[in-house]
């Protein structure tokens, strides 16, 4: 019999692989013999004979300043310091020009002592720094449980000491069979779904450990990942490393500007991270010395605004929006070697090139080596402008980046007739197409449902929903009324209680309209709250007034359909009306004149779940990105990569609850959706592309049920699991119940009945599951009790309740308040389960409880129930904040102010702040440990007192 390869056994193997590799093992036991050998590293690299304990000190004393962020651009600078002869020396840390000249090494089993002691099991360290730590678990182990480890890691020990291991850039997890990547960066920025496996250039991946080893772990490819392919976001002090397909899109693109002069085109699907793989591309080649210029052309003014601020968010100032042509031209003008890359749109630079307004500046590039980089290159590069541009620039370079290419089948005929991307691009250089994201799980699958919401003649035979091509019903107002009446009935159960916004596409400007009055009017009969906004275009050409005609504002050849439609005179008036309405709604003082301004503000307000339904013609279905959208009603017909694009706005992955882009068809776009799918996938990709039907999960829900209740029949079995193995077999049968659940009940015809488990007693389990969860939720920070079910992961967030919070809690205290004695006991039962069941409610729990023993039924008629709760409220959070401040010696009134401020920004507060709070300041070594006790002490006291209510 063969025994499963151990832990310890793959830690070797590995090992011996690296050294095969090129890495010396050295071995370092703590942190002592990590700075000992840093000092030898660091001066073999600097080519420095010996550094002096002074020397030294300085260098490791900068070393250990700032995040994990400021770390990162620490290792990318030099690093100065004061020889012992006065004169100024400097150091670099890593070679990031020359990558293969740096020096190698391997370690494990490395002690450091923080909050608790930890020990990590391999990692390497080039020029003496730990710059990559892999953690691994034994084979038949989730992934998971080794990248929740080294979160562990991050919280008790690796800030630690002179803090070397927060210099971590890249983590690698693997169970052996599977391994995966990932950039270091702040806990809060973590997350499981921006961990990646690598793969070659077609994209099959690479998850044996051994293979993974050789082919990315290599140590030039290490180095290049670390020094080349890792950005650092300013806008959110993140680190970000590029996925493999990213890397190779780059890579092919680098390689045609530095070894010709040829085109080519890159796809890769909408919402595959386009705008990193085309900033890093830009990057580079700005770095290549005979390159004059980069250009990188959108389409429209809303993303030259939004790819300006992106790419500045990669590098800060990277950059400047050009305002108007002029603008553009001077930044041609700029000779700075450090502003080679430009962001511009294709109307601007068409009137740049145009005439003899600009000649002077622009005509010099005529013989320059420029660099032409075009976002969305299956829109307006087909024009007459694209043309005009590959003729003013005859050494230019052009590459495209596309979700959906055109081809053949999807062209649109224009004044130069059809043409393909590979016509004007040349050669596509990587292809990642929508089965590959939905595969490596970087984007979503679309569950598409067809509703017909009229009623259907007797003599028509169709299959899903009726097909419908005439004007006069399209437009009828009835079918419209019966469309907005779905969505008012189902919008909580698809965007999940609203933690997701969504979006409707209407075909034109006057159904737009049709379907916004009637949202209002039914809001103001009190038939929903939904917070609708809308934004359309009023005029043709709108957008750039000296592009003679070149564009418009927001209507795309793909979103075109042929079904007629009704001029509409008053459609800026009517816009001007919605911003109105826009205004009320948030207190800002948008109008017509201020267009941009407010689509730019509406996009904000979208993305921060402000909005619930964005109503639209044509503009937001291409380029806008979104993680909280997840649901897009259709009522207009699309096709291939109109289709794709439009549907695309909801898939893109954000957490365990977001599980599909939600696609609402009032339309019969079956087929459309299939050729699409056929296009830009293949025929048999259907299956990959789009979630199963109803019934299927139905079917998938009542056959893990049989599993679950072989482990546990009975509600009570749970509490009489042997072991943390039978725990954990629990967990995770319960988890695939809730995963399951949470697609469940995005169907609009979801119903309880069709399962094999009734509803309370899946509530009753869920109980039980977080009662486990809350067992072993302290011992997770405790050193003396190593649990395996510590780095389960129980994905609290499927757990929810729709609007459960004081105000629903008051209205049950009210029904309890006013029944019977009989009644009491069932509506008792229902409160204490609403609170149990429900995780940001269940610290409430015993105050509640409280209220209800002391107060409740000792109430006249006279009293107000929501008064005296919230009176009795206060008294609780008033004697709690006497406790924490007599219990830990603080100072009240800076605990309040601390505590405001808080809440106010929504920042965790500072040490400092913390410790001003203190009426004994700490001795230094005990400041970090007191400063954390309080900080866990005040967010208690939020989640309890203030949080839901």
């Amino acid at each position: 019999m063969t025994n499963i390869q151990t832990e310890a056994q793959m830690e070797s193997e590995l090992i011996s692989q690296l050294e095969q590799l090129g890495y010396q093992y050295v071995t370092i036991g703590n942190e002592t013999d990590l700075l000992a050998n840093f000092k030898l590293q660091l001066e073999k690299h600097n080519k420095i004979a010996s550094l002096s304990e002074r020397e030294f000190d300085q260098i490791v004393n900068k070393l250990q300043k700032g995040s994990i962020f400021d770390k990162a651009k620490t290792l990318r600078q030099k690093m100065d310091y004061t020889r012992d002869d006065n004169t100024v020396g400097y150091v670099d840390l890593i070679d990031m020009f020359d990558y293969c000249q740096n020096t190698y090494q391997v370690t494990n089993q490395v002690t450091i002592d923080g909050k608790y002691q930890n020990r990590y099991d391999v990692t390497i360290l080039i020029n003496g720094l730990p710059l990559v730590q892999i953690e691994l678990k034994r084979r038949g182990l989730e992934l998971k449980e080794a990248f929740n480890q080294t979160n562990r890691y991050e919280r008790h020990s690796y800030g630690a000491g002179y803090g070397l291991f927060q210099y971590i850039q890249l983590f690698v997890i693997s169970n052996g069979v599977n391994t995966k990547y990932y950039a270091n960066s702040k806990i809060s920025a973590r997350s499981f779904e921006q961990t990646f496996y690598w793969t070659d250039t077609q994209n099959n991946q690479i998850t044996q450990l051994k293979d993974f080893t050789y082919q990315f772990l290599d140590t030039c490819h290490l180095s290049k990942m670390i020094t080349k392919y890792i950005v650092l976001n300013e806008s959110t002090d993140t680190l970000m490393v590029l996925r493999p397909y990213q890397y190779y899109a780059v890579e092919e693109i680098v390689k045609r500007v530095r070894e010709s002069n040829e085109n080519g085109y890159t796809w890769h699907t909408t919402g595959s991270g386009k705008t990193l793989t085309s900033f890093k591309t830009s990057q580079i080649i700005t770095s290549i010395p005979d390159i004059a210029k980069v250009v990188f052309v959108v389409d429209r003014k809303d993303l030259d605004y939004q790819t300006v601020k992106e790419f500045n968010s990669f590098s800060k100032g990277s950059i400047d929006g050009t305002n108007n042509t002029q603008a553009l031209v001077k930044q041609f003008k700029d000779p700075d070697p450090q502003k080679k890359l430009i962001v511009t749109t294709i109307q601007k630079l068409d009137i740049a090139i145009s005439g003899s307004r600009y000649a002077k500046v622009m005509e010099r590039f005529r013989d320059e080596k420029v660099v032409f980089i075009f976002d969305e290159c299956h829109r307006s590069q087909f024009g007459e402008t694209h043309r005009r541009i590959r003729n003013f620039f005859p050494k230019a370079q052009l590459f495209g980046f596309t979700g959906t290419p055109i081809f053949e089948k999807n062209a649109v005929k224009n004044a130069l007739g059809k043409r393909t991307t590979e016509e004007l691009f040349g050669k596509c250089l990587h292809k990642y197409v929508i089965t590959d994201a939905i595969r490596d799980n970087n984007v979503l699958k679309f569950s598409v449902e067809y509703y017909s919401t009229y009623k259907k003649k007797d003599n028509i035979q169709d299959e899903e929903v009726q097909a419908i091509d005439t004007a006069e019903v399209l437009n009828d107002l009835r079918r419209i009324e019966n469309n907005v009446d779905f969505i008012i009935a189902n919008h909580n159960r698809k965007t999940h209680s609203r933690q997701f916004t969504a979006m409707m596409c209407v075909s034109s400007v006057q159904m737009l309209i049709q379907y916004y009055e009637l949202f209002k009017k039914k809001q103001q009969e009190g038939k929903h709250n939904l917070r609708v906004a809308t934004i359309f275009s009023f005029q043709a050409n709108e957008e750039d007034k000296e592009a003679n005609g070149m564009g418009t504002v927001d209507i795309d050849d793909e979103f075109l359909d042929d079904e007629p439609t009704i001029p509409y005179a008053h459609s800026r008036d009517k816009l001007d009306e919605y911003m109105t309405d826009y205004n009320r709604m948030f207190g800002t003082n948008y109008n017509t004149g201020t267009f941009y301004e407010y689509y730019n503000d509406i996009a904000r307000k979208v993305k921060a779940q402000q909005v619930d339904i964005l109503l639209v013609v044509n503009m937001f279905l291409t380029g806008f990105d979104s993680k909280t959208l997840n649901t897009l009603y259709v009522d207009k017909n699309l096709k291939y990569h109109g289709l794709i694009q439009a549907y695309s706005r909801t898939n893109r992955i954000l957490n365990a609850v977001k599980s599909q882009g939600n696609i609402v068809c009032f339309r019969n776009l079956k087929q459309e959706t299939d050729d699409a799918v056929e296009l830009f996938a293949n025929k048999d990709a259907k299956s990959i592309i789009t979630m199963p039907p109803y019934e299927d999960f139905i079917r998938e829900f009542n056959l893990a049920l049989v599993d679950f209740y072989t482990l546990v029949p009975t509600v009570d079995s749970v509490s009489s699991l042997a072991d943390e193995d039978a725990q954990i077999a629990f967990v995770k049968s319960y988890r695939l119940l809730m995963r399951l659940m949470n697609k469940l009940e995005c169907f609009s015809q979801f119903t309880f009945s069709d399962l094999d488990i009734d509803k309370q007693t899946y509530e009753d389990y869920k109980s039980k599951y977080l009662d486990l969860y809350e067992d072993i939720k302290d011992d997770r920070e405790k050193p003396e009790k190593v649990s395996i079910l510590n780095d389960i992961n129980f994905e609290l967030e499927l757990i929810h309740r729709d609007e459960i919070n004081v105000a629903y809690i008051l209205t049950l205290l009210g029904r309890l308040r006013e029944s019977s004695v009989e009644e009491q006991a069932t509506i008792r039962k229902s409160l204490m389960d609403s609170l149990t069941n429900t995780p940001s409610m269940r610290s409430k729990r015993e105050l509640i409880e409280k209220f209800i023993n002391e107060n409740l039924f000792h109430l006249t008629d006279e009293d107000d129930l929501e008064s005296k709760f919230f009176e009795f409220w206060d008294e609780e959070k008033l004697k709690a904040l006497n406790k924490l401040s007599e219990e830990e010696e603080l100072k009240e009134d800076k605990l309040q102010s601390v505590i405001s401020d808080y809440l106010y920004t929504g920042r965790t507060p500072l040490r400092d702040d913390l410790v001003e709070t203190m009426k004994t300041r700490p001795a230094l070594k005990e400041r970090k440990s007191k400063a954390e006790k309080i900080l866990a002490k005040i967010k208690d006291y939020v989640e309890l007192f203030i949080e839901g209510v």
